[in-house]
């Protein structure tokens, strides 16, 4: 499987990201097997740097994974949005210190739209039913996270492409 992750540089060697809270499944090396996707946050970190330093380059660094590692890794996954999904957002959302023990987690991702849904859920302001009926309509895409350096030694580095702001 091809997986895409969109940043300001090339990420030769996938890390454990801890510092960015708010994360949808924790702290991790967030990945998507949607190329558009990739180019979409890409370009979004390059603004947010361009408007600091003024400069910035958006880049989509590009990696293999084989997905018979699934075999020997803990791994949760959220084909749909579902309860289980919501709940693992609204906790990993919510509580910086939580940690659920996977290598992998791969899920739907809560996007601005769906991640204002989320938080509604989180404030105690819709009900976690309503939320999933109102995400049926939204057109979500995929994130494959990875939460351990142990899943990190089965993700190949195969190059990088600079996208253009």
């Amino acid at each position: 499987m091809i997986l895409y992750h969109g940043s300001i540089v090339s990420v030769l060697e996938p890390q454990i990201i801890i510092t960015e809270a708010g994360r949808d499944f924790g702290p991790g090396f967030y990945t998507t097997s949607i190329k558009q996707q990739a180019e979409r946050w890409a370009r979004r970190k390059a603004k947010i740097q361009k408007r600091l330093l003024h400069e910035a380059q958006a880049i989509v660094s590009i990696y293999e994974f084989d997905e018979t590692n699934y075999d020997v890794l803990r791994v949760l996954h959220f084909p749909e949005p579902s309860i289980d999904w919501l709940d693992m957002v609204c906790h990993c959302r919510s509580d910086n210190s939580f940690k659920h023990g996977y290598d992998i987690v791969t899920g739907k991702i809560a996007n601005d739209t769906v991640g204002e849904t989320v938080s509604y859920v989180v404030q105690g302001i819709m009900r976690k039913e309503d939320a999933l009926e109102k995400l049926k309509f939204e057109n979500i895409n995929d994130q494959i996270c990875f939460f351990t350096n142990k899943a990190l030694q089965h993700l190949t580095y195969t190059g990088f492409r600079k996208i253009a702001l």
